[in-house]
C-alpha cells in the first residue's frame, strides 16, 4: 500500500499533462500511486497517457463530469495514507511531497498540510507570486477571510478525513475547492510547509473566467458558512465579502477584454468598494477604472494590444493584495 494516492483530473489536457506528470513522476518521495482521471478527453490527451509508462501510474477514464467528479472518482480508487490533488496544467517541484508528508508526520494533530504558490504563465515561465501565508492550526477564520491554500493543486490531506466531511461538493462548478478547504478547516488543524512548491498556471487573458459563475457560488459558500458559524466570527462576514470582490474583480480584469465583461468587472468594483471604500485612496483605485474603461470602449484586439504595451499602467493584480486577513 503506497503512502500517497496522487489524483489528477485531466480534460483535454494535451498541451500540459505530460509535463505535469512528470513533476509528479520526479518528485523526490517515491512512494506514491498516481490516479489519472481521464474525464471524457476528445484531445489527445489519451493517447499521451497511454505512451507514460511507470508502474505507480492507474488511469481511468469516464464520460465528462467535471473536476469535482473527477476528484471523488481518485478518492474513491485511492488507497494511500494521505491525498494530494493536482490539476493537469499545474506543475510541483521536486520536494513537494516530501515536505508535506514529513510535515504531517511530524505534526500528527494536523490533517492537512500545505504550501505556498507562485503562479506561471502557458510556457512554464514564473508570472508572479502567489499565496505565501505562514497559518497554522486553527485557520478557519483566516480561509474564510480568503482562500490561502491558492489552487486545488496545493495541499496534502490525510485520507481518513474524507469520511468523516464528505468528498468534493458535485453541486458546485466554482470554487469547489475552497469549499472543501473550508469544511476540512471547520474540524481539523491545518500546518504550512513555508516554502514555494506549488506552480499554478495562469492563461492571459483567459476565456475560462466565469466570474458570473464564480461569484454565485462564492456568495453560496460565505452564506452557508456563517449560518453555522460561531458568534465569535460573525462580525467578518462584511470583511469576506469585501476580499472575495476584490478577487472576483481581478479575475474579471484578467480575462479577455470584453464590453461584457467590462461591466461585470464595474459592477464587482462597485461592491467591491462598498465593502472597502478605503481603496478609492490607492492608485490600484484608478488603475481599476481605467483598465474597465478600456476594456468597455476600445475593440478587444486593441486593448489587448494596450494592456500588454503598457503593462504597469494597466497592472491590477495589485488589488487582490488589499485583502484583509486580520480576524480579530
Amino acid at each position: 500500500m503506497p503512502q500517497v494516492s496522487v489524483i489528477i483530473p485531466v480534460y483535454n489536457g494535451e498541451k500540459t499533462i505530460r509535463e505535469t506528470i512528470k513533476s509528479v513522476l520526479d518528485q523526490t518521495f517515491t512512494d506514491f500511486e498516481l490516479i489519472i482521471i481521464n474525464d471524457g478527453s476528445t484531445d489527445k490527451t489519451p493517447e499521451i497517457l497511454e505512451n507514460i509508462s511507470d508502474s505507480r501510474i492507474k488511469i481511468f477514464s469516464f464520460t465528462n463530469s467535471g473536476s469535482s467528479t473527477s476528484r471523488n472518482r481518485g478518492i474513491d480508487r485511492a488507497s494511500g495514507k494521505y491525498i494530494a490533488f493536482i490539476d493537469a496544467d499545474d506543475l510541483w517541484k521536486p520536494d513537494k511531497l516530501e515536505a508535506q508528508f514529513n510535515t504531517l508526520q511530524a505534526n500528527p494533530e494536523a490533517a492537512v498540510a500545505y504550501s505556498w504558490t507562485d503562479y506561471i504563465d502557458e510556457t512554464g515561465q514564473f508570472l508572479r507570486r502567489g499565496p505565501h501565508c505562514n497559518f497554522s492550526g486553527n485557520v478557519y477564520a483566516k480561509l474564510l477571510l480568503a482562500d490561502f491554500i491558492g489552487s486545488g493543486s496545493n495541499p496534502m490531506i490525510r485520507t481518513q478525513v474524507f469520511s468523516e466531511v464528505g468528498t468534493f461538493n458535485e453541486s458546485l462548478r466554482y470554487v469547489e475547492d475552497w469549499e472543501m478547504w473550508l469544511r476540512l478547516a471547520a474540524r481539523y488543524s491545518f500546518v504550512v510547509v513555508p516554502f514555494v512548491q506549488v506552480f499554478y498556471r495562469k492563461y492571459a487573458y483567459s476565456m475560462s473566467y466565469n466570474v458570473w459563475g464564480m461569484e454565485a457560488a462564492s456568495l453560496q459558500i460565505l452564506e452557508q458558512a456563517f449560518a453555522e458559524a460561531p458568534k465569535s466570527i460573525q462580525s467578518l462576514k462584511a470583511t469576506c465579502l469585501g476580499n472575495r470582490y476584490k478577487g472576483l474583480t481581478t479575475m474579471a480584469l484578467e480575462a479577455k477584454p470584453e464590453r461584457l465583461r467590462a461591466l461585470k468587472a464595474a459592477s464587482l468594483f462597485w461592491k467591491t468598494v462598498g465593502y472597502d471604500s478605503s481603496l478609492v485612496k490607492t492608485r490600484t483605485f484608478y488603475k481599476v477604472l481605467l483598465k474597465i474603461t478600456a476594456m468597455a470602449v476600445l475593440p478587444s484586439s486593441l486593448a489587448q494590444a494596450c494592456f500588454t504595451r503598457f503593462e504597469r499602467v494597466f497592472n491590477t493584480t495589485t488589488l487582490s493584495g488589499y485583502a484583509r486577513l486580520d480576524d480579530r
